[in-house]
């Protein structure tokens, strides 16, 4: 492990930040339209509780499809490996809303970081928790030793109102067999998992559990065991970009997870985890300035897993 990592990231962080960001804001969702397009932040929480951070590190953004990693985390330890009896473990190679593959694999979603995925997951949550919103929340609460938590109805409310095209595939799965609930309740559950806010202390912090054999840093608590934890984060390093994930995984060399909102979030197991926030997105739909600043960072040390 390097020593000079902070040093590392802060040059990472003003050369990503003296690029011209060639990024766009996320406005299919109105409420995300509303940030503002500078914002830029990271921190890092190392394994052995050092932690750094740099910029708007503390500025709470909405952390979108980062929360799949979550509700992926709560399905395998609710229900272990039955979950792949439902949802595929490959790379889409197509946009992460796409309707496409689902045809021709009969309503099996290629990888539980796709929406067609994170959908089926809220559908197996609902029929094994007794109230899976709030069972999933307090399940982030203490992961992130954050108590307040809560979904944001702002931007719960805005997606609910645009995402005609997530209604579609919930509908579209359903009439394959593959959602069992209603879909406006696997819908109004999805939709506020992906409403979750927290900052990039919080999110590093968050996911550190994933980094760490599956228990959390803090307490050493068991979340997941080591086997599930290294299932997942060869997942996020496959899927974790949508179908940039073969080029993060070749620039960065990371396991990880983008949100539209502007997050990424990456780890290095038994390392470090670490959070970067810019809101303009590349026309994969990851942060510009966040995928820069990550492939700069793991270029100049040994902060890879090759």
């Amino acid at each position: 492990m390097a020593s000079n990592y902070k040093s590392i990231i802060e040059n990472g962080y003003n050369l990503a930040k003296s690029l011209k960001d060639e990024g766009k804001i996320a406005t299919y969702i109105p409420e995300l339209a509303n940030v503002d397009p500078s914002m830029f932040g990271v921190h890092m929480t190392k394994n052995d509780g050092t932690d750094f951070g740099i910029g708007n590190y503390k500025e709470k953004f909405s952390i979108q499809s980062i929360a799949k990693v979550l509700s992926l985390t709560l399905a395998i330890k609710t229900i272990g490996e039955k979950v792949w009896n439902r949802i595929d473990v490959e790379p889409s190679g197509t946009k992460f809303d796409s309707l496409l593959l689902l045809e021709s694999y009969k309503g099996i979603p290629r990888n539980p970081f796709i929406n067609s995925g994170a959908i089926v997951i809220c559908d197996i949550l609902i029929t094994h928790l007794d109230n899976a919103p709030k069972d999933f929340l307090a399940f982030v609460r203490n992961l992130s030793d954050l108590p307040t938590l809560s979904y944001s109805d702002k931007i719960a409310d805005s997606e609910k109102a645009t995402g005609y095209r997530n209604v579609a595939l919930c509908n579209f799965i359903k009439s394959f067999g593959n959602i069992k609930n209603d879909p406006a309740v696997v819908l109004d559950f999805y939709f506020d998992m992906c409403s979750l806010e927290m900052n990039c202390q919080q999110l590093s912090y968050t996911f550190s559990f994933l980094a760490n054999g599956g228990r959390k840093l803090s307490n050493g608590e068991k979340i997941i065991t080591n086997s599930q934890s290294k299932r997942i984060n060869a997942l996020m390093l496959t899927c974790g970009f949508y179908d940039e994930s073969g080029e993060f995984a070749f620039k960065v060399g990371l396991p990880g997870k983008s949100g539209v909102g502007g997050g990424i979030v990456a780890l290095y197991p038994h390392n470090y985890t670490i959070a970067v926030w810019s809101p303009k997105l590349n026309p994969n739909g990851n942060s510009f300035r966040g995928m820069k600043l990550l492939e700069e960072v793991t270029t100049h040390s040994e902060l890879s897993i090759f």
